[in-house]
């Protein structure tokens, strides 16, 4: 569904998206983790038709995005990480000023069923700023739904929100794939990518270093975690298994083993904190 290559984006003198290759297969939630700074947000602008790239080639569901951009614009559906909602509106008058923009055939219809989708129905005439920020962010996921989009991007879909109301987006996300939709996010919760993603990539400083299930980057970095105190803190030493643990652990006053997880294998395979 996504096709990717050498893609280049530039801002002055820094780069913030450094030759990047990348596919994402039809029905899969692909994952970009990576720091603040790594080139995220940039790519999803890239593969959104937001902002060119310098260099390199875009080709979503066959359409080359260079040539075609207006027809990319109708396959796709964008939750941006911002909440760009029309606060003076309510929901359903955000709904159909979106559904008036893609000149949907039956709006009332779609919009009832994203409504009732995303437990918004109670708040049709609800304005967009009397809304909870987890109901605002179901808000753009509803409204990025509407035109039945092939590809859906989300750009750190349940930051802020609370674990309650991220669980509740988790469940919708995962249906959406069970559905066959192609899903692309990008986030800092390491639950969240392993709970969902099927694949995913580790960006750091424009570069995407690695791709691979959650499962096979957990196995590459170590799959259990000896911390134990020291002057600077805790020291901490990833162990390929359990028997390497143990022995590392045994030579170290106070140590703890713990299984690894997505978060200690980033820092692991990046050198970089999230």
């Amino acid at each position: 569904m996504i096709k990717v290559r050498n893609l280049v984006k530039r801002y002055g003198t820094k780069t913030a998206v450094d030759q990047l290759d990348l596919e994402v297969h039809q029905g899969e939630i692909f994952g970009l983790l990576g720091p603040n700074g790594a080139g995220k947000t940039t790519t999803i602008r890239m593969l959104t038709t937001l902002c060119k790239p310098d260099q390199g080639s875009i080709v979503l569901a066959g359409l080359d995005l260079k040539t075609e951009r207006a027809s990319v614009r109708h396959l796709i559906g964008v939750v941006p990480q911002e909440r760009n909602l029309d606060l003076e509106l309510t929901v359903l008058e955000n709904l159909k000023v979106y559904a008036g923009l893609y000149h949907l055939k039956d709006p009332k219809q779609r919009i009832d069923d994203c409504l009732e989708q995303f437990g918004l129905a109670q708040e049709r005439k609800t304005k967009a700023d009397k809304l909870s920020g987890g109901m605002q962010r179901r808000l753009l996921i509803a409204r990025a739904l509407l035109s039945c989009p092939r590809i859906l991007f989300l750009d750190e879909p349940t930051i802020g929100l609370d674990p309650q109301i991220r669980r509740g987006i988790w469940d919708s996300l995962a249906t959406l794939r069970a559905e066959g939709m192609t899903v692309v996010l990008t986030t800092h919760y390491m639950d969240e990518a392993a709970m969902l993603c099927n694949r995913i990539g580790l960006m750091s400083r424009g570069r995407l270093l690695m791709i691979d299930t959650p499962d096979n980057l957990q196995i590459a970095a170590g799959s259990f975690m000896v911390e134990a105190p020291d002057n600077n803190g805790f020291r901490r030493t990833l162990c390929r298994d359990q028997e390497q643990a143990e022995a590392v652990a045994a030579a170290l006053p106070g140590a703890l083993i713990r299984p690894a997880n997505l978060e200690d294998a980033f820092i692991a395979l990046t050198g970089q904190e999230l």
